[in-house]
């Protein structure tokens, strides 16, 4: 599933939650639907951090390479 997807059906659930007229029954299910999602976008959003890579520059400017962007 794409991280919108996952990210429209997880808002959903949210609503569903916050309005409170969902039986209690479905409100666990959505509730751990809703974490299922929230782990996916997790993952889906550190596999996309590990890809960016920032641009190295020389003194004028000029692109040399590149780098991790969070360099520690």
């Amino acid at each position: 599933m794409s991280f919108e997807k996952a990210l429209a059906e997880l808002e959903t659930i949210v609503e569903k939650l916050e309005r409170g007229d969902v039986p209690l029954a479905e409100s666990i299910a959505i509730y751990e639907r809703g974490e299922a999602l929230k782990k996916h976008c997790d993952a889906l959003l550190k596999a996309a951090e590990a890809k960016v890579e920032k641009i190295r520059t020389d003194g004028d400017g000029n692109p040399v390479g590149t780098e991790p962007l969070d360099v520690e």
